[in-house]
């Protein structure tokens, strides 16, 4: 009886911790879907003159629009597109009305279009703001003498080209060669929903081999 008992409470005390940690991850899906649609509205409402300081935190994803000048210099990003095949992100600078520079990610162009020439000039670009978080300990250095960069880094793209660390995703087309590429909650993560479905797996099965110590132990001939 006793190892009967000590079964039973270990096997219900686990069950119980898997089952809280399915019920937390489902808590943090609730959570995570609220601030994806808060994100996602933001993104869609109407875009306002660019901020005179931005800031990352607050202003991550701001709807702008920048009237001005896009100048000949460019980055290239390498980037592959699903179903479409690797490329690259043009990133220009771009000179505003009141004089400032500041970065535009103009969108995609097939690898073989990377030192094709594009329009420049006066334009008006609708987009938002963004400080894309794409670089880590492996990120190799830009290629500079081939124009070949491999993530998004705001300060460096900047320091380059001699811009204020603000870019603008841009939503409309600035050529007709480059497909925008703008910004959306896709890409952010959202898994907690597979993490809840683990644990409560688990929970499952952790009961399933409990019932089946204590039918065994039960079936056991006692001495």
């Amino acid at each position: 009886m006793r190892r009967l008992m000590f079964l039973l409470i270990f096997g219900l005390t686990g069950a119980g911790i898997l089952v809280s940690l399915g019920v937390w991850q489902m808590q943090r899906l609730a959570w995570k879907e609220g601030i994806l649609a808060e994100i996602e509205s933001r993104i869609q409402s109407d875009p306002l003159p660019l901020p005179a300081r931005a800031d990352p935190q607050t202003d991550r994803y701001a709807p702008v629009v920048a009237k001005g000048t896009i100048l000949p210099e460019e980055i290239h990003v390498l980037v592959s597109i699903k179903r479409v095949g690797p490329g690259f992100r043009i990133i220009s600078p771009f000179e505003t009305e009141d004089g400032r520079r500041i970065l535009i990610d103009r969108g995609f162009v097939p690898d073989d279009a990377k030192n094709d020439a594009r329009s420049q000039g006066g334009a008006e670009v609708i987009g938002n703001l963004h400080w894309p978080r794409e670089t880590d300990g492996f990120t190799p250095d830009p290629d500079l003498a081939a124009n070949t960069w491999f993530a998004r880094d705001v300060a460096a793209m900047a320091a380059y080209l001699d811009t204020e660390e603000l870019l603008v995703i841009a939503k409309s087309e600035t050529d007709p060669t480059v497909t925008p590429l703008p910004v959306d909650t896709a890409g952010i993560p959202n898994d907690h929903l597979q993490y809840a479905i683990t644990w409560f797996s688990l929970a499952a099965i952790w009961i399933m081999m409990t019932a089946s110590f204590l039918w065994r132990s039960r079936a056991q001939p006692q001495s």
